[in-house]
């Protein structure tokens, strides 16, 4: 058996302040035998896309690696937990939505982009965000093979399929879902379909908290090969989610001895052109 911690805590304008309480939270997952530990999106800071960017906000953005990846590799090496993070970073002056993966000795795995950017009432992602260009990996850690589809990207069927064909154990989503914004339960039952059919485990790890135009729901939550809920974090309150995971179940998944056998990709290739 696996322990993952979820870190479900809200941020305020007051960066350090949330770095503060990340560690401490990390610092108790540590405590309580955590051997992956993930953050919602962009946890350590305001959710800045609740307003559409004016002008350029690369001055909000950091390098990868950067000052908050060297703290995160000095605890996962010191800890020996595999840390998942999510960060509005900066490169070439382009400006992303990324997940560094840090494996348990320390070591930057790689990053994951979001590839998908939406732009919506209060989630103006594209006048932050530039599309992804990491494609979709999968990180072979300490503990099993992980991948990541933040938030947005979890919508698209393609991406979490591909997750899957790189050999995914388990997919950590950082989210920032606010409340009322799906259907009752629809984002829930989404990931619990796609673990289902993709034979991986799924860890939702959303935002939490009231900020200037959204109140972020939480509600974090863990899914098993098989669509079941295994786990879930309150609403409205700063949370860590613990769930113990066994990924052996993986291999018996009816995906992984069914449905990924008899794919046929010759086909879809032909029927999916745009």
């Amino acid at each position: 058996m696996m322990k993952i911690a979820l870190i479900q805590q809200h941020a305020t304008r007051d960066k350090q302040n949330n770095l503060k309480r990340s560690i401490q939270s990390f610092k108790k997952a540590a405590a309580a035998g955590a051997q992956v530990v993930c953050f919602a999106e962009l946890a350590f800071e305001p959710f800045y896309p609740q307003k559409r960017a004016d002008g350029a906000v690369i001055h909000l953005a950091e390098t990868i690696p950067g000052p908050i990846t060297d703290m995160f590799t000095a605890m996962a090496k010191e800890y020996g937990i595999v840390t998942i993070l999510n960060l509005f970073e900066k490169e070439n002056n382009l400006t992303y939505d990324t997940s560094p993966v840090i494996d348990a000795d320390g070591t930057l795995l790689g990053k994951t982009r979001m590839t998908h950017i939406p732009d919506y009432e209060y989630f103006h992602e594209k006048t932050y965000y530039t599309p992804g260009d990491t494609g979709v990996p999968v990180y072979e850690t300490a503990v099993g093979k992980i991948g990541v589809a933040i938030c947005y990207d979890r919508h698209y069927p393609e991406y979490m399929r591909a997750l899957a064909v790189g050999g995914a154990e388990l997919v950590i989503t950082p989210q920032a879902g606010a409340v009322g914004e799906w259907t009752d339960g629809l984002y829930e039952a989404e990931m619990q379909v796609t673990a289902f059919q993709n034979g991986y485990f799924t860890a939702l790890c959303n935002r939490v908290g009231r900020e200037d135009k959204l109140e972020f729901s939480g509600e974090s939550f863990v899914c098993s090969p098989d669509g079941i809920v295994l786990a879930r974090a309150n609403s409205g309150r700063d949370e860590i989610l613990f769930c113990d995971i066994d990924l052996t179940l993986v291999k018996q998944a009816h995906a992984r001895r069914l449905f990924m056998e008899d794919r046929r990709p010759d086909l879809y290739n032909k029927w999916i052109t745009k």
